[in-house]
């Protein structure tokens, strides 16, 4: 009888999936492991950055271990841990705050201080007879012509402005005083649908001058815009020379007398 012929095994075609599969499950988990390694714990990032900022700058020469976590040490060192007591001396050495505390501060800048600083600063204009710097009885007044301020009848900075109102600020910034912002015009009448009259408009140009002093750092409780129109000239409007100098912004930084602090007005009333 003849043997039976064994049955050929079919050739799987398909077991390619399986390799497939193992190596989507092993790119899976790699980028698993990459995105967990890439991620910070923010919270935990924090208590660490500041465990070792007081560990090697305020506390540079403690023997204290360094702690970790919610255990970080944070109170400051002792006057102990800066210096030993000096032997001949039989008190301890001083706190190093109220060593701080004690040292002198350096002097405010006087109101001619401060108006030479400015006309250092603007003396370019100041030779040109675009800003004037005077000392009066309310404090300095920076008056600015607002031809290099502004375009006819606009209350946009124009672009060589901000130089001007940037070296300013910067003058102006680590002073307390407080800062007025004036606007005047000429009488020529004014009409359209942003500036109705030579208020607005006068009014508009203080406020613009305020809103940089703001963005370039100044506390804007320090500050305060006011337009007066035509109504405060300082020439003839009769010319055109007297008509543009009658057209500026002052800028009064005011005299320590003459600063009004934030909630004084009504205080006095009663009510």
């Amino acid at each position: 009888m003849a043997r039976r012929k064994k049955s050929e095994e079919h050739e799987n075609h398909e077991r390619w999936l399986v390799s497939y599969a193992d190596f989507i499950t092993l790119l899976f988990a790699f980028f698993v492991v990459m995105y967990s390694i890439s991620s910070v714990n923010e919270g935990k990032y924090r208590v660490l950055s500041d465990t070792l900022t007081d560990a090697f700058v305020t506390s540079a020469q403690s023997l204290d271990p360094i702690q970790i976590g919610e255990q970080a040490r944070t109170t400051k060192p002792t006057a102990g841990e800066y210096a030993a007591p000096d032997p001949h001396d039989g008190d301890a050495a001083p706190d190093p705050e109220e060593s701080n505390a004690d040292q002198a501060q350096p002097p405010a800048p006087t109101l001619s201080e401060i108006a030479a600083d400015i006309k250092g600063a603007l003396s370019p204009l100041v030779d040109q007879d675009l800003v004037q710097v005077t000392e009066t009885e309310q404090g300095i007044e920076v008056e600015m012509k607002s031809k290099m301020l502004f375009k006819s009848g606009s209350a946009s900075l124009a672009r060589d402005a901000l130089k001007v109102i940037r070296d300013v600020a910067r003058i102006l910034r680590p002073l307390p005083n407080s800062i007025r912002v004036e606007g005047n015009t000429d009488n020529i009448p004014i009409k359209t649908l942003s500036f109705p009259s030579n208020w607005e408009l006068s009014a508009a140009r203080a406020a613009s001058v305020v809103h940089l002093f703001t963005k370039l750092g100044m506390d804007p409780g320090r500050l305060s815009a006011i337009g007066f129109g035509e109504h405060r000239p300082i020439a003839d409007n009769g010319t055109e020379e007297g008509r543009q100098k009658n057209r500026r912004v002052s800028i009064v930084i005011m005299a320590g007398k003459h600063s009004r602090k934030l909630g004084e007005v009504g205080k006095s009333s009663g009510g």
